[in-house]
């Protein structure tokens, strides 16, 4: 494949795990006996559409992290680097550390760790025929807008609704772009399509599966390595 489409993936993991509750981070939380974190790295390795991987986390976990690359013998992964205060500092210093031949950038939560390479492909994909994409699902919940109190104000159409997920895809200058502005507007995003959307871009929603759930409590835990056995992974 041509550098036109080179695409490098940014883990981002580098959250405090607060809501775990589990005293180290998320991404070390074993499923079916293999860190989090590795199951994630596995399916961007065998990803077709993924050239190199960027892994943002916290510098006192960068240890342990370098330590299960290796010793699972993950292959993409090019450069650990530290994060930030935010999410959107954290994958700002994940894209300065990108090939400058890398055309495109594969967004990743490290927590999704349930996500296929197929899913991945196909984000990627999307991403080179839209320029922004990002892997989502239809809601399945009818959602409620609230005001003060907890209130109902509103009850919009929930076939209009998606919940989006990762990875989310930009072509590189377009990426870079809405970070600047946003660091010129000193707004700060918990989602990269916010970022490309604050410029006026319009981002595509590629169909994902409802399995690409991400790591938040310990009940996603159990719901996790259950997934994980009926894949034929557990132990």
């Amino acid at each position: 494949m041509g550098n036109e489409f080179n695409c490098c993936a940014i883990i981002v993991a580098a959250g405090e795990s607060t809501r775990m509750a589990l005293g180290f981070s998320k991404q070390f939380v074993p499923l079916c006996g293999v860190p989090a974190i590795v199951h994630t790295l596995f399916a961007f390795d065998a990803a077709e559409m993924i050239q190199s991987v960027i892994v943002v986390c916290r510098q006192e976990d960068m240890p342990e992290m370098k330590d299960f690359i290796e010793k699972y013998k993950i292959k993409k992964v090019i450069f650990i680097v530290e994060g930030g205060a935010t999410r959107q500092q954290s994958v700002a210093a994940g894209v300065k550390a990108t090939p400058e031949d890398a055309a495109f950038f594969a967004i990743h939560d490290g927590a999704r760790s349930l996500i296929t390479a197929e899913e991945i492909d196909a984000s990627v994909k999307d991403g080179i025929r839209c320029g922004a994409s990002a892997l989502a699902v239809p809601a399945k919940d009818t959602i409620k807008i609230t005001g003060k109190d907890n209130y109902v104000i509103s009850t919009p159409e929930r076939s209009t609704l998606w919940a989006v997920q990762t990875p989310q895809v930009f072509e590189r200058k377009l990426y870079l772009n809405a970070m600047e502005q946003a660091q010129k507007d000193r707004a700060d995003y918990t989602d990269d399509c916010q970022l490309v959307e604050h410029i006026g871009v319009k981002v595509h929603l590629c169909r994902g599966t409802y399995t690409n759930l991400k790591l938040t409590t310990q009940n996603d835990v159990y719901t996790a390595e259950a997934i994980v056995k009926s894949r034929g992974m557990g132990k």
